[in-house]
């Protein structure tokens, strides 16, 4: 692996937790500053931070992360912010995973490294949309790519909501190429559908995978961009629902909706199977599953 290389790695990593340190701290804020509502008399939440490990198969270490969880607040029933930089040797299935994508010669060299933050929320109030956003990097010794996006997860769709965190993208988006806002929320519309239920998740987003243009800075860039579209993405639509009444009702739409978000995440995730596969933290893996759901 080349100092150039390297340097990119760390500068990956770096951001990453960049990233995720603000969005800790404005979620935080959030708690802070709901004053009405019906959980405004409850303590604000705060994130219980742990250091995550990766052991590889022989038990040597392989890196790690932090998943910082917060529960029962004023305004997240449970919201998790994770990241992570792992490395070492994938396993076969994985291998053959990375393969059928177009990964050359991960079967020969299996090596890997891949850094990246990882963030779900789920909100007391039905009224504030769910949410999901995932940006990261992966290298292999013939290969290196960035993903992720982020998409939007009402229960309770408001049609200025959806079109805010769309024109958020889309304004983050546009600096680097015109096409690329289309093309990205086309591709989260696909990757963000639940076959077996014949629809979407959530209203969309954007998303995407396997980004390798030739020009690590150009792509790192724009990986920068789609995670610092988030908060002025989402913040203003929970800041504008966080204190609306709801009844039982508006509740339970939720908890059917998260059962959504749960076989989504169990059954089709990429991100899911990636981490169960290579021996990350499973508690960690699984911080996107909903505390309570329902199913009819």
């Amino acid at each position: 692996m080349s100092d150039i290389m390297a340097e990119q790695k760390a500068q990956a990593s770096a951001w990453f937790r960049a990233l995720r340190d603000e969005i800790v701290a404005a979620f935080e804020a959030l708690e802070d500053s709901h004053a009405e509502g019906p959980f405004c008399d409850a303590a604000p939440g705060r994130f219980e931070v742990t250091e995550t490990r990766r052991h590889s198969d022989d038990g040597s270490d392989a890196g790690g992360g932090l998943m910082s969880v917060l529960r029962g607040g004023r305004v997240f029933e449970k919201v998790g912010v994770n990241v992570s930089t792992v490395y070492g040797t994938l396993g076969v299935p994985a291998q053959k995973a990375m393969a059928a994508r177009g990964v050359p010669g991960i079967e020969a060299d299996p090596r890997f490294w891949a850094s990246g933050i990882s963030l779900v929320a789920h909100m007391q109030n039905p009224h504030c949309p769910a949410v999901h956003m995932n940006t990261r990097m992966f290298w292999t010794p013939g290969a290196w790519w960035f993903g992720g996006g982020s998409d939007l997860n009402p229960c309770l769709e408001y049609q200025d909501d959806t079109a805010h965190f769309h024109a958020v993208q889309k304004a983050h988006l546009d600096p680097h190429g015109a096409d690329l806002y289309p093309r990205l929320k086309a591709w989260a519309d696909e990757y963000f559908y639940i076959p077996h239920r014949n629809r979407a998740r959530g209203v969309g987003g954007i998303f995407m995978d396997d980004r390798n243009s030739g020009d690590w800075a150009a792509d790192f860039a724009l990986t920068q961009d789609i995670g610092r579209a988030f908060l002025p993405a989402y913040v203003p639509l929970v800041e504008r629902r966080r204190g609306l009444a709801f009844g039982e009702a508006e509740k339970d739409t939720q908890l059917v909706h998260r059962g959504l978000y749960a076989e989504y995440n169990l059954v089709y995730d990429r991100g899911t199977k990636f981490g169960l596969a290579t021996g990350h933290d499973a508690n960690a893996v699984l911080m996107s599953l909903p505390p309570l759901a329902k199913w009819v």
